[in-house]
């Protein structure tokens, strides 16, 4: 790969090679796995030498202050690139590589030192400044944002050239690119056990929570928010917004403070990032995007979906165009909600995040719903971990969506311990429609199209109607007119989205489509409302109907849509998008923690744009169904918000604790969970602990809790640097005493890793009693080939509060075993209570 690669690449990224060998890019985010080309053996944040075939590209770089040299050229590349190779300044130089120029100037996040500050500057804010200014940078014109209360730094728009100089500093504790994120793209409260069947009229616990839920607040880190959405109403009896809330609606286009109520109390918006990029790319968007409200005002949608999914208001008569009828309404419906609007042109900046992150501690939210992510990375690279951590410091809660990257393994984002990551599984709910074929056969799949149907008349079928095979996927400008007119046309999910798939073969003049599942989503199936006539089937129908229409001498099909079907068997089902463990950065703590509902999910949606998101798309609904990780985020986030009303003095961790010891691991026909990647059997490493059962997180009995100063000695285990936990916990640390193992960790499910010349892992664990006088006795199950010994194996708890430590030890009977994984259980029941552990075990090779 040479130097001219990086003109391939259509965004803010390095040029890579993806699994199938086609020329991709790497995103500017830090990241920490292995590199598959050679000149990248190493993570791309590391001062590590840079390939020299690269540097000559630097040459072509802009510069436009006239402090650099006369030739508006880096002046020393040309003749001393191999010199100038291993300076980590040109590492950052070539992070910014993007559209076949690079980005001279380039946002950074800039972690300080709190113990340099000197006792001259009275705010944090004021020694950034003059820490800026005493090297030569002026504030004024390079400093976005100025952080204190989620981490000790700053975001600043800089030059190559300042980066050795800021390296040098003694108060800085380390730099790193400003990471660029992306979102993680009715029914739910009723599966949930959260809205009352209108059969039952008996009063449940989860009932009286509502209304203690009233003085929580939650913040939705997003892409902003329609406030004119009914879910934004406010509910009969809601009382004044408490005193202790100090956020903000800020005015903006097309957003007036009056458009805030005693529902959505607060919005705000953070661009400077976001500007910073565009101003890089030269234009007032990012890589071409749509217009951007400067403003609060959510144009995407995807903000007012999770915010409504979280705290929205009961709205009666709901649906999407007629799909999925009935009450749409959030998990919390008493909590408060505040839009905090970090995402623009679906991209998320980790300098405008870090800003919404700070604005919404210091307003006085209890819950953070986050419905985006990246890639992995070490925990002080990972803006997310840091701005979470600090607040979990704070008593925050803080759900995070973990990606929508699976079935494969080690596919997770936001997998740090103080973070509850939130998989996805289906609802009892199905939006099934169906593709007759010529030869008389019949296959289900879903679809969500409410336009005229095709009748009941067999039209022709066709499969990769195009000159090339990528016309099988049906990716714009592939498809021949004259080839698929009228035509049933058959169309391979992937690359690129599924409803731009429709609207591709609409535009070519086809009659309907059905979209097809590969091996990568297996038997998964996603309803969409596109704008034509179309079923999506999975992967097992899709073959059948591939080697139909490529054999049959005159194939012919025609599709036909069945509505809302309710009582769907099996459910919950693991989404196959659902990305999965085990943890890449920390294989030690299992992840995700749970599962919430993420497919087909019914909620608010933006004035903007219409149902599929296509400019082409002029319907306008209320209300919204999408699918994605990020719709199973907020409902954890309003479960949250319940929790922490029926018991305010829990801390983060426990409440985490409750959700993930009662979470169940079987469906609705009392077999284990399924995965719909193959329809297999699931494990803890695609769902965690299980899927959360609300009612049963309200009295768990026992809790497993972790204070601060315990993760501090986590991230030591992980044998992190004193400045790298100084920039993540914002406070002097001696890592004395450090944890032994990072899986040593309370945390409430185990991860067990044998290396390669050790077969015992022994762990120790510190539980709460949070429910009546009681004796627990432990149970274990998991696989034969590991010994597990729980010491006491009862435990007596005398009053509430009273804490007892039990020790776990865990042998591998082969010692050799070179590589695997299994899966087990230790449970600890009482007469009331059953309080679950997740095992996963992995053997190094």
């Amino acid at each position: 790969m040479g130097a001219n690669d990086f003109k391939s690449c259509p965004c803010s990224r390095l040029p890579d090679r993806d699994s199938a060998g086609d020329l991709c890019c790497l995103p500017v985010a830090p990241v920490h796995y292995p590199l598959p080309v050679a000149d990248f053996h190493t993570p791309v944040f590391l001062a590590q030498p840079i390939p020299t075939a690269l540097i000559p590209s630097l040459a072509s770089c802009s510069w436009p202050w006239s402090s650099l040299s006369s030739s508006r050229t880096f002046p020393a590349i040309a003749s001393t690139a191999a010199a100038m190779a291993s300076i980590a300044a040109l590492v950052f130089v070539l992070l910014s590589f993007a559209s076949g120029f690079v980005f001279c100037n380039q946002t950074y996040i800039v972690y300080m030192d709190p113990a340099r500050r000197p006792a001259v500057h009275p705010t944090h804010d004021a020694w950034y400044a003059a820490h800026l200014q005493s090297l030569a940078i002026d504030p004024d014109r390079h400093l976005l944002y100025a952080y204190s209360d989620v981490l000790h730094g700053f975001a600043a728009s800089l030059l190559p050239h300042h980066l050795p100089v800021l390296s040098s500093s003694p108060a800085i504790l380390h730099i790193q690119p400003d990471p660029v994120l992306r979102l993680h793209t009715t029914r739910s409260p009723q599966f949930l056990g959260l809205a009352s069947d209108a059969a039952s009229a008996l009063p449940r616990p989860i009932d009286a929570v509502e209304a203690a839920s009233r003085d929580v607040f939650i913040a939705v880190l997003d892409t902003g928010v329609w406030p004119e959405a009914p879910s934004f109403s406010v509910p009969a009896g809601l009382p004044e917004v408490p005193s202790r809330w100090r956020g903000a609606c800020e005015a903006g286009v097309d957003f007036s403070p009056s458009l805030c109520n005693r529902k959505l109390v607060g919005a705000r918006s953070f661009a400077r990032g976001f500007r910073a990029a565009a101003a890089a790319a030269g234009d007032g968007n990012v890589k071409g995007k749509p217009k951007e409200y400067q403003s609060p005002r959510d144009r995407d949608g995807h903000g007012t979906h999770t915010a409504s999914t979280a705290a929205g208001s009961a709205v009666a008569n709901a649906s999407l165009l007629g799909y999925a009828a009935g009450t749409a309404r959030g998990m919390a419906t008493a909590a408060r909600v505040a839009a905090y609007k970090v995402c623009w042109a679906s991209s998320c900046f980790g300098s405008d995040i870090l800003a919404g992150i700070e604005a919404a501690i210091v307003d006085g939210a209890d819950v953070l719903s986050l419905s985006l992510g990246g890639g992995s990375a070490p925990y002080f690279h990972d803006i997310i971990a840091i701005g979470a951590f600090a607040a979990a410091d704070r008593g925050i809660f803080v759900a995070c969506s973990a990606g929508n990257s699976g079935p494969g393994p080690a596919t997770l984002a936001n997998g740090a311990p103080w973070i509850a990551t939130v998989g996805a599984g289906t609802l009892d709910r199905d939006f099934p429609a169906y593709a007759r074929l010529g030869n008389g056969a019949k296959y289900t799949g879903v679809s969500l199209y409410s336009g005229k149907g095709m009748g009941k008349k067999l039209i022709p079928a066709v499969y990769g109607a195009g000159s090339t095979n990528a016309s099988k996927l049906c990716l714009a400008g592939t498809l021949n007119p004259a080839q698929v007119h009228g035509k049933l046309v058959l169309c391979d999910r992937g690359v690129s989205a599924r409803v731009e798939k429709g609207a591709v073969v609409k535009a070519a003049g086809g009659a309907g489509m059905i979209l097809a599942n590969t091996a990568a989503n297996g038997e998964e199936l996603v309803a969409d409302s596109h704008l034509l006539p179309a079923v999506a089937v999975g992967k097992k129908e899709g073959d059948l109907i591939r080697s139909y229409i490529t054999t049959d001498a005159k194939p012919r099909g025609v599709l036909a849509f069945g509505g809302t079907v309710l009582g769907v068997r099996p459910s919950p089902v693991v989404a196959a998008f659902s990305s999965r463990g085990p943890n890449p950065v920390s294989p030690e703590i299992l992840k995700p923690d749970f599962i919430g509902p993420g497919v087909n999910i019914l909620a608010g949606w933006s004035g903007e744009p219409g149902p599929t998101g296509l400019p082409k798309d002029r319907r306008r609904t209320q209300f919204n169904i999408m699918s994605g990780t990020s719709m199973s985020c907020p409902h954890i986030s309003g479960i949250a918000a319940l929790l922490k009303g029926a018991h305010p003095d829990w801390s983060p961790a426990a409440i985490k604790s409750a959700l993930m010891t009662t979470a169940y691991y079987v469906d609705n026909t009392r077999s284990p969970l399924r995965d719909a990647a193959g329809g297999s059997f699931a494990t803890p490493f695609a769902y965690g602990a299980g899927h959360v059962d609300p009612e049963k997180a309200l009295s768990p009995g026992l809790i497993y809790d972790i204070a601060t100063d315990d993760y501090i000695s986590f991230l030591c285990s992980l044998n992190y640097t004193i400045p790298h936990i100084k920039a993540i916990a914002k406070r002097n640390v001696t890592c004395l005493p450090r944890l032994s193992n990072p899986g040593n960790l309370n945390y409430p499910s185990y991860s067990v890793v044998f290396e390669k010349k050790s077969r015992v892992v022994k762990y120790t664990r510190e539980v709460t009693n949070v429910g009546p006088a009681s004796t627990y006795e432990v149970k274990v199950s998991g696989p034969d080939d590991v010994v597990v010994t729980v010491r006491p194996t009862h435990l007596v708890f005398e009053s509430v509060d009273q804490k007892l430590k039990y020790s776990v030890t865990f042998v591998s009977k082969e010692r050799g075993k070179s590589s695997g994984e299994a899966f087990g259980r230790i449970t600890w029941t009482s007469k009331q209570h059953k309080v679950q552990s997740p095992v996963a075990y992995a053997w190094k090779k």
